[in-house]
């Protein structure tokens, strides 16, 4: 049976949104993956561009709150930014939840003066992300 894996961000507009496609193309064997924010916003359009760029169609995914969720219980939680960290609602003792920080694409974009230093941003971060999904442990 495939564990359950959450990914929470603040908005779950953009990196919580590229770890669960990241999760169901690269661990979809393994997990059943689902992500979801505190403050659901937007889906970010440069997040969605940035993972075509490798593959991965984000474009029909939804932000949503952990209430809009079809189930509530998780084998694994992980927190992706600070804020949701720090607001993390409360699981069941025997959900794991983990914190990896990411830093924010598009609070990082505001210094850049460039589309193309933009997108390399968001790059990055999907770069990040990417090599975290792929070498996660499932909780015991």
């Amino acid at each position: 049976m495939k564990q359950t894996v959450l990914f929470l961000c603040t908005g779950n507009s953009c990196r919580s949104q590229m770890a669960e496609g990241f999760c169901r193309k690269l661990r979809g064997d393994e997990f059943e993956s689902y992500s979801a924010g505190v403050e659901p916003k937007v889906l970010d359009a440069r997040a969605v561009e940035v993972m075509k760029e490798v593959g991965i169609d984000i474009s029909q995914q939804k932000p949503k709150s952990i209430q809009q969720l079809p189930i509530k219980d998780f084998d694994l939680v992980v927190t992706v930014c600070g804020h949701a960290n720090e607001n993390c609602p409360l699981f069941p003792n025997k959900t794991k939840v983990i914190h990896v920080g990411f830093e924010d694409p598009p609070q990082l974009a505001k210094e850049c003066a460039t589309e193309e230093e933009v997108l390399a941003v968001y790059r990055r971060i999907r770069d990040e992300i990417a090599d975290f999904v792929k070498s996660f442990a499932p909780p015991s």
